[in-house]
């Protein structure tokens, strides 16, 4: 029993040491896991804070370095709008000027449909003048064939004369000899008679003859120039006279300075300018010079260059009616006006070619035939005078079976010289003349061009209508204008070549020049002298004179009987 109980209790202890080291051992791990688990919680924490502060720097970096990022985009994305937004502006301005360029190529369109339907109801009435020209060549050819004839029938007569004149010459030479036999005979007597040596009989003798000779001579020679006058003028006045008919044209005349109306004085100041800036910016944009006087309501513009003062002209009334003048506006509309004046220029030359209805001219003549409208020669206009001349000289090549369409390209061409805007001291003919060949026109247009004044050798028939058609359009009444002084010098000057022959006493230039009537001394000249005194001034006034058409010189011989009553 005691064994029993002392194992029992054995048991008992170490059953209740078994279970007190289980519960210690638990107390203990339970209290050592709450102690790592605080301090693990511990350390978490402080990990937690250090990550948030952390974050947070990381945040506040990034959000900065966003924003940064965000105002430079902001930056950039402002100036790229203002970019685009001048682009738009400039892309608009550039689709409005071409919308106005579109405008007037379109306005350019309709005025050359116009013109064409013009030129194809002039080339429909060519059309009719060509057939009834080619009726009019028809007739002509059959008058030529009976002309032919009638010229055959004249040479067999010709002929016959010849055969009779040497017949004549025969009898004459045996008469010759006679007439030496009884003339020494002659002579014999008279010294006999008149007690004068032979030699001093032959010296009065061969005055005698000499101014019997010379009126004979001046007799014949005024047969045969007013026959040959006759019916070369009969001739050449029927053609002159049908090309100025059918060319009949009055001529505008145009001054050499330009005058710009304003509505009021107070926009002299305007132009004039703060210290006159705003007239010096518009004299060196345009190279005009602007007269700005006590002219009620009017500023004038001055300078050689025609073209340039068109531009100027245009500019400033422009400047006048906008009212913003400034040197940076000035330049603006200068430059506008110039571009205008070249296309102006170009439909200009194009029109006229069209008018004339001549192809195949190079751009540049083009050009340089629209300059022609600012350009005037004695007051009248060059290009209207070219315009007449080709006409004239196209239809007096036609009248002669001659090429009409060269004539006019000649005619229209002559005066290109004087449009050239270089500087060449050379005589306007011959600067036209190179330029024609530098533009590959043909030889005889190059040639007619430059001999229309007689500075080269005519080597054409074209040359001289050109020349012809020149001189019958400067030479209208009112055509062109000149001065006063040098008017009245031209006249004094006529005058004096006509009184410098002898026998002459008074001169009178008539017909504004185109005219003189010569009073002669009738004891110092005769009839015969007389005709031979008006060729001689005549050709001395060609030689020494320069003048539009020609001057007629009328010799006037009064013979005055007198007698007394006593």
């Amino acid at each position: 029993m005691d064994v029993y109980a002392v194992v029992f209790g054995a048991v008992v202890v170490v059953v209740l040491g078994i279970a007190i080291g289980i519960v210690l051992d638990r107390f203990l791990l339970k209290r050592l896991g709450l102690n790592q688990l605080a301090q693990a919680k511990e350390k978490a924490e402080r990990l937690l804070a250090d990550a948030e502060q952390e974050v947070e720097k990381l945040r506040f970096e990034r959000v900065e370095k966003v924003e940064a990022d965000l105002a430079r985009r902001e930056e950039l994305l402002a100036e790229e709008t203002a970019e685009a937004r001048r682009v738009l502006r400039r892309s608009k301005e550039k689709l409005e000027h071409r919308q106005e360029k579109l405008n007037r190529r379109a306005h350019k369109v309709n005025e050359r449909e116009n013109l064409i339907h013009k030129a194809l109801d002039t080339v429909e009435a060519l059309r009719k003048e060509a057939e009834q020209i080619r009726l009019k060549a028809d007739l002509i050819h059959s008058k030529a064939t009976a002309i032919s004839q009638e010229a055959q029938g004249r040479f067999e007569d010709v002929v016959q004369r010849e055969q009779k004149v040497k017949r004549l010459e025969e009898e004459l030479e045996r008469d010759r000899a006679e007439l030496a036999r009884m003339r020494d005979e002659q002579i014999r007597k008279l010294e006999q008679t008149s007690g004068m040596s032979r030699a001093e009989a032959r010296q009065a003798l061969i005055e005698q003859v000499r101014d019997e000779a010379r009126l004979e001579a001046a007799s014949h020679v005024k047969e045969i120039r007013d026959e040959a006058r006759l019916r070369a003028n009969r001739e050449a006045r029927k053609i002159i006279l049908t090309a100025i008919q059918r060319t009949a044209a009055g001529h505008a005349i145009e001054n050499t300075v330009s005058v710009v109306n304003i509505q009021s004085d107070e926009m002299k100041g305007r132009i004039i300018g703060r210290e006159g800036r705003n007239i010096r910016a518009f004299e060196a944009a345009t190279g005009i010079e602007v007269i700005v006087d006590d002219t009620p309501e009017a500023v004038i513009l001055s300078g050689f260059n025609p073209v340039r003062r068109e531009i100027a002209r245009i500019a400033l009334t422009r400047l006048i009616q906008d009212g913003r003048i400034h040197p940076a506006r000035i330049e603006e509309i200068v430059e506008k006006t110039r571009s205008e004046m070249e296309e102006e220029l170009i439909e200009t030359g194009e029109r006229t070619v069209i008018d004339l209805n001549l192809h195949g001219i190079h751009p540049e003549l083009i050009r340089l035939i629209g300059r022609m409208r600012y350009r005037t020669s004695y007051g009248q206009n060059l290009l209207a005078h070219s315009i007449e001349t080709a006409r004239i000289a196209s239809l007096m090549a036609a009248e002669l079976d001659l090429d009409a369409a060269q004539a006019r390209r000649a005619g229209l061409l002559h005066d290109i010289g004087k449009v050239v805007e270089e500087e060449i001291e050379s005589p306007h003919a011959i600067v036209g003349m190179e330029l024609c060949r530098k533009y590959k026109e043909h030889e005889i247009v190059c040639n007619a061009v430059g001999a229309h004044h007689d500075e080269i050798e005519m080597t054409s028939l074209i040359a001289p209508l050109v020349q012809a058609a020149d001189a019958i359009s400067g030479a209208r009444p009112g055509a062109r204008r000149e001065a006063l002084e040098a008017y009245i010098k031209r006249l004094e000057k006529l005058e004096a070549l006509a009184a410098s022959f002898k026998g002459v006493e008074r001169v009178f230039a008539i017909q504004a020049g185109r005219e003189i009537r010569v009073l002669v001394n009738h004891d110092l000249v005769s009839d015969a002298h007389a005709e031979q005194l008006a060729m001689d001034i005549s050709k001395k006034i060609q030689d020494e004179m320069q003048y539009p058409g020609q001057i007629k010189v009328t010799v006037i011989r009064e013979v005055r009987s007198v007698s007394y009553a006593k």
